[in-house]
């Protein structure tokens, strides 16, 4: 699954306010000044939400949160790989929606 368009999408208009011609996929938030850290506490909020993930503290790195393509690479590994309890996080999200 490509999740560049939902991020991109919630980005878009939540920090910049409908103008997504400010960024390319690989802009760093942080060093453009898109989110400062409470925004990153909102992003967080909105991928643990949407796909049903937690993101543990050692996981909140700019390696993994600070831009599109980041947070795009961080979920195709998250949501393909087996969470805490063992179970992929994939049958755990089908479990949520029946």
């Amino acid at each position: 699954m490509d999740y560049l368009v939902n991020v991109r999408d919630f980005i878009v208009e939540n920090f910049l306010f409908g103008d997504g011609d400010r960024f390319a996929d690989d802009t760093s938030f942080l060093d453009s000044g898109i989110i400062d850290s409470t925004g990153i506490l909102e992003l967080i909020e909105y991928l643990e939400r949407t796909y049903a993930i937690t993101i543990r503290d050692h996981e909140i790195i700019p390696e993994n949160l600070d831009s599109v393509i980041n947070i795009d690479r961080f979920l195709k590994r998250r949501l393909s790989g087996p969470q805490e309890e063992g179970v992929p996080v994939s049958e755990n999200l089908q479990a949520r929606q029946s």
